[in-house]
């Protein structure tokens, strides 16, 4: 969703600047224009210039309602950790590059992603992944999203997210789907 129009920010929230990661508030009465709406959260450009992520538990501040991520199957609570990395795989795929509006799987940003059988009988899941920038400040954020979307799958009982730098990302990493959506080919 990507909107010409301007919006008038209902109510204070706070907004997390792209790509510095800092953490800021946009008043009430603010102009802001709609950039990307997916996983979840929306980028908007504000009226001073500045790019920010807005969460989607302030979707009403914008005067959207709240973009929540799919939700997983419950079925395989107690399945193998095929099935439950599979699912996994699929909530990866709901969290996005707030400047990029393609998923963080398609970006090529997850360099290793297993989930371990545990003595319990749940699993635990490791992520590893990077950014498209050593310098971007949304490291963090990402990598909360990532942990707070993973909770949520049946099964899992652990998570274990980490940003790495080596190797270093480059556009080699993209999918030939994310190619055609970024217009690369």
């Amino acid at each position: 969703m990507k909107s010409d129009t301007p919006i008038i920010l209902r109510r204070d929230c706070s907004a997390v600047m792209i790509p510095s990661g800092d953490i800021l508030k946009l008043a009430a009465g603010s102009r802001v224009w709609v950039t990307q709406s997916l996983g979840g959260s929306f980028t908007v450009m504000t009226d001073r210039g500045y790019m920010a992520r807005v969460e989607g538990k302030d979707a009403d501040a914008l005067g959207m309602e709240d973009a929540a991520s799919p939700q997983t199957a419950t079925s395989v609570a107690r399945g193998g950790a095929e099935e439950v990395e599979s699912l996994v795989w699929d909530q990866l795929k709901t969290c996005f590059d707030p400047e990029i509006p393609v998923n963080i799987v398609d970006l090529g940003l997850i360099y290793h992603c297993r989930a371990i059988s545990l003595p319990s009988g749940g699993k635990k899941v490791e992520v590893k992944f990077t950014l498209t920038a050593p310098g971007c400040g949304m490291g963090e954020i990402l990598k909360v999203d990532i942990r707070n979307k993973l909770v949520g799958v049946p099964g899992v009982e652990q998570v274990e997210v980490d940003l790495v730098w080596e190797p270093p990302w480059d556009q080699s990493r993209i999918s030939e789907a994310a190619k055609q959506q970024l217009g690369m080919v």
